[in-house]
């Protein structure tokens, strides 16, 4: 057993020894993995459309890359635009398609920012009818801060 070089080391948890003596190696496994991040976010937007539009996308995918963030919408057309849509009335269902997508946008914004820390720039997406899908692309001020920042693809520039 090694001897301990303080008294008050015996009575100090794991936790805190390493919070104080190695600061550098808990602020970094403090830091959400990318997978972490993307999940996150997903399960966020999820809600966020359920809550401000009553209909949940079947599906969100979030990539990240570099300053850019990639969402993709599955099943993202509401009841009322599909009825539309399928009545024959295509450009007033993507009229308010487009019309709801600008209403949410700015809680779009403010939880893309909330979970991933960083500001955002820019927000460009279309939807696809006939598909259902919706595509997003975030644009950021950086590279959201992560564990493993080596899984984050990078753009070549």
């Amino acid at each position: 057993m090694p001897k301990l070089l303080n008294n008050n080391l015996k009575h100090m948890s794991l936790d805190t020894f390493i919070w104080e003596k190695c600061p550098s190696m808990t602020q970094e496994s403090s830091k959400p993995t990318r997978g972490q991040l993307e999940r996150s976010l997903s399960q966020r937007l999820q809600a966020l459309y359920r809550d401000q539009l009553g209909h949940q996308p079947g599906k969100v995918t979030c990539q990240l890359f570099d300053e850019k963030l990639a969402i993709i919408l599955e099943d993202s057309i509401t009841p009322p635009e599909q009825l539309l849509a399928d009545r024959g009335q295509t450009e007033l269902a993507q009229q308010v398609h487009s019309e709801l997508d600008e209403a949410i946008q700015p809680q779009l914004k403010a939880v893309i920012e909330e979970v991933l820390g960083v500001n955002v720039l820019d927000i460009l997406s279309d939807t696809t009818l006939e598909t259902g899908r919706t595509g997003i692309i975030a644009v950021l001020d950086l590279t959201p801060e992560v564990r493993n920042p080596e899984a984050v693809p990078k753009v070549k520039k």
